[in-house]
């Protein structure tokens, strides 16, 4: 990994200047994430919303719980539910 590392400047974590982006049939690519970022759906994945989501989605699928309201600002609201749409989520 830490050769790996070196040679692209990794891709983990909010700040990775690549990005892993995995396709249906298990293809990986490593791309600048700012390239990446010019879609904007890629764009809306990695947001911290989205991922957010996808936690609250896990944690309440099937619970027996009150599921509580997931707060979302009116101005992210569009590229969201365009996210959750594309994921099939």
């Amino acid at each position: 990994m830490d050769g790996e590392e070196k040679t692209y400047g990794g891709c983990e974590g909010p700040d990775a200047m690549y990005v892993k982006l995995i396709s249906s049939d298990g293809h990986e690519f490593i791309v600048k994430r700012e390239h990446a970022l010019t879609s904007g759906t890629i764009k809306a994945m990695l947001s911290g919303p989205v991922c957010m989501y996808f936690t609250y989605k896990v944690r309440y699928t099937n619970s027996s719980t009150e599921i509580p309201e997931f707060p979302i600002a009116p101005e992210i609201a569009l590229e969201l539910l365009m996210a959750a749409n594309f994921l099939d989520c």
